[in-house]
């Protein structure tokens, strides 16, 4: 990169950061999750459903039918709602990113401040410290600092940078500080370039309910124009009916088959749930990890920052027993050479405030791979780290002298002394260390954290514990915290590379985890058919975060995790946890029962278009009717339960599940209309009587499946149950002329009272059937080829019998 070089000692002035901005080359990321309010009026107004609905909207005008446009005010409602919905979280969703936005340290008008990453410009001097994430693609001009490109390279390694070597946004400082000239910003930035990429290849990152929702309405969309175009064509050139008529029974069919509120009602609910959540100090990234973490079944949490408070402390430093010096001098001197850059060492420095004033001549820097430090004096180097890792060889003599203060809770370090000169290119110890004595860190645990994890043990959801640091440590304080199985622990390093599997069925804490395998822990617990939720707080913890379904970040650890998570906790309170779980389940089990309301329609109408074709005759229906059934059997009852609390796990996959619920009432919806139209012309019924007592007959079996979604019924379900049934009866009373309604003849009353008697048994035996399927299904989703057959049979009788767990 051949680029003019800004002046070191005041950075850019004000006038030249304004003159960046107006041309252009701002940091801005591309890939803002957030729309301008000009799209999402364009996504709303501008979709394949509503120019259908304006097509058949001109054709009614065309022949005069005009009560006949009865849908037009919801589908109306319904873009204006979700316009003003989504305007609305989008603008308290972006608030929240401002505030919460991520700043680092630049240099400008001669002083430092903090910009936020979006803001800086091309040429800016930025300095970089441990944890942060490099924001775009420039060079190091002052200093050198240690950084890992594995979230563009993929390798783990870490990679020494001088003055004069590139820097690529994405990848992330390990240890020291140096300044950068920011050279390629935005859009032009290796990070960006690949986020075009990967947009350009598709979505495959929408969650399972998007995707089943958006292909049902994919393949609606395929099937209404050539079933219209037969229906038609039927009626006007083969039955010979007015050009009216033809007209109204083919958009009444392809009106019924038209699931129009259900992706206005998903988005709306995915929306005002990350409003929600926001409110309650969780930030979503992405709007799909709601659903995710809803499903979520395995949990890997770090101890530091999750399980503990994430500050650190010094219980105080214990000589080894053949050291006879000053131990907590020695480790003063050490701290007084070291920078503070991490919570171990602020820790340090605050308790070892002693020291000698002896000066180092160089310094090794912590890494994740070492897991140790040193400062180096003269020909030796005093090292402070994990004690396996400094002690190699020697660890069995030592590991009974500190054993001990692992198995309390305490986090060791070892001090030792190693004879000879460590640098960063040449850190590996190879002889043999002296101990000096050992420091005993605490992490209080959190007050909130028993009570968030017997909350996830109810849900039935796993928790792993992966931690860098001892697992008898780790374990000791995994069980003060209630979590389950914790005294089943293992030393990572142990595990074979084909082992991660087996291990992770037999234990639940895993201690001396590099952050490679933190991947492989995720990578093997998805293999085995789990949905994997990751927290972390830390540069080591990102590997996993970006492999797991869903990535939890604490927004006081470091800004590099912070940017490759999907859900930040903005307080750094895992206790928000079970909220972001119930909000989750909330959303997914009410677009679930949503969806079925709203399928019983699509399924009724595409079978009895299809019976109408196989029969030659008109479909009964009118499009007005339709529109009085869809108001109060799916559009208000669905709107409102969807407001419900609704915490239920989720079980099986989502398409099974809504056609398990809808199958049922769509049939049955058909069996009777059906039976009605063949029966109407033995009888010499008329065209009203058979569309009016076919809207009755619709309009009973809803309710019976707006019932039987809503079991058990609490208050806030029988209300809404009795507010759409007094709204049908006040809506047949007073508009029957405008929902085309006439008073049947005597003949029809006979046969709607004989046909609901009917549908109410074929309705309960459906439903019985469908239901076991459903349970079936659940388990199957759970155990796959392991379900044996006499589980097959638990589960189809439990769930005929309504018995579900």
């Amino acid at each position: 990169m051949n680029e003019e070089k800004t002046n070191l000692e005041t950075g850019l002035t004000t006038a030249e950061v304004e003159q960046k901005i107006a041309a252009g080359e701002v940091n801005k990321a591309v890939d803002d999750q957030f729309k301008t309010n000009k799209q999402i009026i364009r996504e709303n107004v501008f979709t394949y459903f509503n120019l259908i609905f304006l097509v058949l909207s001109i054709l009614l005008v065309v022949v005069g039918a005009y009560k006949d446009l009865t849908f037009l005010p919801v589908i109306i409602l319904n873009t204006v709602i979700g316009i003003v919905q989504e305007i609305r979280a989008k603008k308290i969703l972006s608030k929240l990113n401002v505030m919460n936005a991520t700043d680092i340290g630049a240099l400008r008008n001669g002083k430092e401040e903090q910009v936020p990453i979006e803001k800086l410009v091309k040429g800016d001097i930025v300095l970089l410290k441990t944890g942060d994430q490099i924001p775009a693609d420039g060079q190091v001009i002052k200093g050198n600092i240690r950084v890992n490109e594995s979230l563009l390279t993929g390798e783990s390694d870490e990679i020494t940078k001088e003055v004069g070597d590139e820097l690529m946004s994405g990848s992330f400082v390990v240890s020291d500080n140096a300044y950068m000239q920011l050279e390629k910003v935005g859009k032009e930035s290796y990070i960006s370039k690949l986020t075009i990429k990967a947009k350009a290849m598709g979505n495959s990152e929408q969650s399972e309910m998007v995707r089943s929702i958006n292909k049902l309405i994919k393949w609606v969309g395929i099937i209404i124009i050539p079933l219209g175009i037969a229906l038609f064509s039927m009626s006007f050139f083969v039955n010979k009916m007015s050009l009216y008529r033809s007209i109204v029974s083919m958009e009444a069919a392809i009106i019924g088959m038209i699931p129009e509120g259900l992706y206005l009602l998903t988005t709306i609910a995915l929306a005002l749930s990350a409003v929600r959540l926001a409110r309650k100090q969780v930030m979503l990234h992405d709007m799909k990890s709601v659903e995710t973490l809803a499903r979520v079944n395995v949990l890997c949490v770090d101890k530091t920052g999750t399980i503990t408070e994430p500050k650190m402390s010094v219980e105080k430093a214990v000589p080894s027993k053949n050291y006879q010096g000053d131990l907590d001098k020695v480790i003063g001197d050490f701290a007084q050479n070291m920078p503070a850059d991490n919570a171990t060492m602020k820790a340090v420095h605050s308790f070892f405030t002693q020291h000698t004033g002896q000066k180092a001549s160089s310094i090794l820097p912590f890494t994740s791979v070492n897991k140790y430090s040193g400062v180096v004096f003269n020909d030796h180097t005093l090292l402070i780290g994990a004690p396996e890792m400094v002690l190699r060889d020697q660890f069995d003599e030592c590991q009974a002298e500190f054993e001990k203060y692992a198995k309390t809770g305490y986090r060791v370090l070892i001090v030792a002394d190693y004879p000879g000169v460590l640098t960063e290119d040449d850190s590996k110890l190879t002889k043999p260390v002296e101990v000096y004595g050992y420091i005993l860190l605490t992490n209080p645990i959190r007050k909130e954290a028993k009570a968030t994890f017997e909350y996830f043990a109810k849900q039935g959801v796993a928790i792993k514990v992966i931690s860098g640091d001892n697992p008898v440590t780790v374990s000791r304080v995994a069980q003060q915290a209630g979590i389950q199985n914790s005294d089943a622990h293992i030393d990572a390093s142990e595990i074979p590379e084909n082992g991660y599997e087996e291990a992770l069925q037999k234990y639940s804490v895993f201690g001396r985890v590099k952050p490679e395998q933190k991947r492989k822990f995720v990578k093997a617990l998805q293999k085995q058919g789990n949905t994997v939720a990751m927290t972390g707080d830390g540069v080591n913890d990102i590997l996993a975060m970006k492999k797991a379904d869903c990535s939890i970040a604490m927004a006081s650890g470091n800004s590099a995790a912070v940017q490759a998570s999907q859900v930040v906790l903005l307080d750094s309170n895992f206790a928000r946890m079970p909220k972001v779980v119930n909000e989750g389940r909330r959303v997914v089990n009410n677009i679930q029962r949503s969806a079925s309301l709203f399928l019983v329609k699509n399924i009724f109408s595409f079978l009895m278009a299809i019976f109408s074709l196989v029969m030659v005759i008109n479909y009964p229906l009118q499009p007005s009717q339709i529109t009085l059934t869809s108001a109060f059997t799916i559009g208000l009852p669905s709107f409102l339960l969807a407001l419900e609390s609704n915490h239920n796990r989720i079980r099986g996959q989502f398409i099974p599940n809504i056609l398990s619920r809808a199958i049922p009432g769509g049939l049955t919806d058909m069996l009777a209309v059906s039976i009605l139209v063949v029966a109407g012309g033995y009888i010499a019924l008329d065209h009203n009587d058979v569309g009016t007592t076919a809207t009755l007959l619709l309009v009973a079996v809803g309710m019976m499946v707006l019932y039987h979604i809503s079991a058990p019924l609490n208050r806030f379900r029988l209300l809404v149950m009795l507010g759409s049934f007094l709204g049908l009866i006040l809506a047949i009373i007073f508009l029957h002329d405008l929902f085309s309604l006439k008073m049947i003849s005597d003949k029809a009353i006979f046969i709607l009272v004989v046909l609901f008697c009917a549908a109410t048994t074929i309705f309960r035996w459906l439903s019985r059937i469908l239901d076991g399927i459903r349970e079936v299904l659940a388990i199957f989703d759970q155990k796959g080829k392991n379900m044996t057959f006499g589980e097959f049979k638990e589960a189809y009788r439990r769930g005929r019998e309504n018995k579900i767990e």
